[in-house]
Order: C-alpha cells, then structure tokens, then sequence
C-alpha cells in the first residue's frame, strides 16, 4: 500500500505498518565511533539516519539512500541488525562509513549538520531526544554476538544498492506499541 504526501510517497508493508530504514554509521569496523545528524525538526538534538522507504525499494537501498542525503557519507559493510516496529517497521542496518563529502543534500537545503559521537555518549545524547534510537545502539553492542554478516552487495560509483545477497536473520525484533519490549532472536 502507498500513500502520498507533497514531497513522497509513504509505503506500507501488508500489516499497515510504514515501511523505514535507518543506519548507525560507524567510523570503523571497532564500532566504537557512531555518526550522528542534527533533526530535521529540532536542529539542536541528534538522530541516527534514517527515513521512509521508496515503493519497490530493499531496506538496504534505503538505509544506503538516506545516509546519502541525511549525512553525505559513502559506506562499505552492510550488516542488518535487526527490525524495530512502533507504528512503523524500521529496518536498522551497520555502515562503516568510508568518505564523508563536504555539502550534501540535506546540509544545503535545511542546514543539517554531523557529528561523530563516542558509542556510549551517543545513547546518552539520543536517550533525551529519541529514545528509540539510543534502543538501536544499546541492543548492537549487547547483542551482535556473533557478528552479523554482510547483507547487501557493493555501490556502484554514487548509486546506493538494493540487493540483499545473505538471507542472515534481524538479531532482535522489537514488536511494540507502547515502548521497547524487546526479543533475542
């Protein structure tokens, strides 16, 4: 199902919920540096990217997408790590980021700034704003054992990809609509 509004079309999955991806963008493989942007809507507070998914996009082409526009960075080593639903189904996936451009799209057109945060800061910075983001952070670090494995294939040139090549599992799923009830898968 779709929905349009002036600036995008809104998808939802066969249960009504609206169809996200988001990113926690790391500066390495050690995962201990996580990119943050300004909100669009509180340009004082911090969010992990992330945004709606296009009609026939993959979650991983979206996640890929919106880091593109939200934060200008390149990125290597897909890994999805899970499924977040509250109203929406967000899929949440690991970057590594590889290049970062000087202006982007969303730092021209609404002033969006960046900034890298220290793990443990980041979930304090994002526990005020957006609790369910700082979730994101707190159940990688305590539940991406093993390591997840690689989800999407490599960008060409600019053009993110959508093509999932491992069927590997979420590491957890959150099924709520009153908060953060989480299960391990």
């Amino acid at each position: 199902m779709m929905k349009f509004k002036p600036n995008q079309t809104r998808t939802y999955d066969g249960e009504g919920f609206k169809r996200r991806a988001a990113c926690l963008c790391f500066k390495n493989e050690n995962e201990d540096e996580v990119l943050l942007v300004s909100s669009s809507r509180h340009p004082d507070q911090w969010i992990v990217p992330g945004g709606g998914m296009e009609p026939e996009e993959e979650p991983c082409g979206a996640a890929i997408r919106e880091v593109y526009e939200e934060v200008g960075s390149s990125t290597e080593k897909r890994k999805k790590t899970g499924t977040h639903i509250i109203k929406h189904r967000t899929y949440v996936f690991t970057l590594i980021v590889t290049e970062t451009l000087e202006d982007w799209e969303d730092s021209v057109k609404i002033g969006r700034t960046r900034k890298w945060f220290k793990v443990d800061e980041a979930i304090r910075v994002l526990q005020s704003h957006k609790p369910v983001h700082a979730e994101y952070l707190r159940r990688l670090t305590s539940t991406c054992i093993p390591p997840c494995g690689p989800v999407c294939s490599p960008t060409n040139g600019n053009t993110p990809s959508s093509q999932v090549t491992d069927g590997n599992t979420p590491h957890y799923v959150v099924c709520s609509t009153q908060g953060s009830d989480l299960a391990n898968r």
